[in-house]
């Protein structure tokens, strides 16, 4: 019989084992906030968790194995899927969401965390870039939505329309370091729609009704 070996981070739910996670991710959640991913070590985490470093290092291994199991966690609080009968309205309200999100101090401590980890960690690389796709997957209902309205044609890219709308937001959070505010999101969404109708996600240009 084949035995899978565990994912680093992962645990059987329930009893002090459960418990024990729950110490060390809020710990290490603490330390992003307080003091960025080039302030956290396993050390910190220990301490501040009071779960022996022994514990840490057979477990988790590496700072990068504790961000990635943050990660999972900050990806399982789905951003809802706006609904209000027009793609318009519900790009807008997507990005507010998104921007609402990372307004939160803990929210974007992970994700700063997590995309410094990854330029170390292929795990982290890959973890990350799985959240994001599965969100842009979910969201992308709001495409499907509006081709079946007629606001846009067949065949437009719902995955690529999604990704302009966060993409500002992501460039504001990640590089340019400033505010996530409703002003940059308001922006990326009035961009992707305006892309969108204009036939730049749709193959062969095709515009959208007018």
């Amino acid at each position: 019989m084949d035995v899978q070996p565990r994912a680093t981070g992962a645990v059987r739910p329930g009893g002090r084992t459960a418990r024990t996670r729950a110490a060390v991710l809020a710990a290490a959640q603490d330390e992003l906030e307080e003091a960025g991913y080039a302030g956290l070590t396993l050390e910190k985490v220990a301490e501040r968790s009071g779960v022996h470093l022994a514990t840490l290092y057979r477990r988790w291994r590496t700072v990068e194995g504790l961000v990635v199991d943050l990660l999972g966690e900050l990806g399982k609080n789905e951003i809802p899927i706006p609904d209000t009968g027009s793609l318009k309205d519900d790009l807008r309200a997507l990005a507010l969401e998104i921007a609402a999100l990372y307004r939160q101090p803990r929210a974007r401590a992970l994700v700063e965390g997590v995309v410094a980890a990854a330029v170390r960690s292929p795990e982290a690389s890959t973890a990350w870039a799985t959240v994001i796709a599965e969100r842009n997957r979910l969201a992308s209902r709001i495409v499907e939505r509006a081709v079946g309205r007629g606001e846009l044609p067949p065949g437009a890219d719902g995955i690529a329309i999604i990704s302009a709308v966060g993409a500002p937001i992501y460039y504001r959070l990640l590089v340019a370091r400033g505010p996530v505010d409703d002003e940059i999101a308001e922006i990326a969404a009035a961009a992707a729609h305006a892309a969108a109708l204009g036939g730049a996600f749709t193959p062969g240009d095709s515009p959208g009704p007018p």
